[in-house]
């Protein structure tokens, strides 16, 4: 059984998706992944959202750019959790794809993370689903400490180095 369920509208968005699945596996969150257009399969998208309890998901990651109805459709066909995640797009830089996302009409909630931030969707539905899971609360704590004490260490290598010699430790460390 599924915890999450990640919906992407094409498989041109994978690329910007992945970052979800693989933060799922870091926290070792099981995860279904599929490609449905909303558009395209609209009755194959309206059964992936009412079936989603049924599979064992406890939250859904829609991804979509350019109109981004996606999430919105998910989040008309369940009451679960949805988290849409704005693709970039060529035309406006994915703007569209976020406010076609985060102006859900009243009743029809999405939570809505930044463009291309499938990561930190990922990283929500962890914390909604660690509502009632302490193993994995205990997990995103740690990441969290984890996240943390590399701000401290790179912050005492730049007062150690200097400005400049930090930023070329940066560029040759990539």
């Amino acid at each position: 059984m599924s915890r999450v369920g990640i919906i992407m509208g094409s498989d041109s968005d994978l690329a910007i998706m992945k970052d979800a699945s693989d933060m799922l596996e870091q926290f070792g969150i099981e995860y279904e992944i599929t490609v449905c257009s909303a558009h395209r399969l609209p009755e194959e998208t309206a059964d992936f959202a009412r079936t989603a309890i049924d599979r064992g998901v406890d939250v859904i990651i829609a991804g979509a750019g350019g109109a981004a109805h996606l999430p919105g459709v998910i989040a008309a066909y369940t009451v679960m959790p949805v988290i849409g995640v704005p693709i970039k797009t060529s035309t406006l830089s994915g703007v569209d794809s976020l406010y076609s996302i985060v102006q859900m009409p009243r009743g029809i909630p999405v939570a809505t993370v930044a463009i291309n931030g499938s990561a930190n969707a990922a990283l929500l539905a962890a914390e909604i689903i660690a509502v009632k899971d302490p193993d994995l609360r205990n997990k995103l704590i740690a990441y969290r400490q984890k996240l943390a004490e590399d701000v401290r260490t790179k912050d005492s290598r730049l007062k150690e180095i200097g400005p400049a010699a930090y930023l070329k430790f940066k560029e040759e460390n990539k």
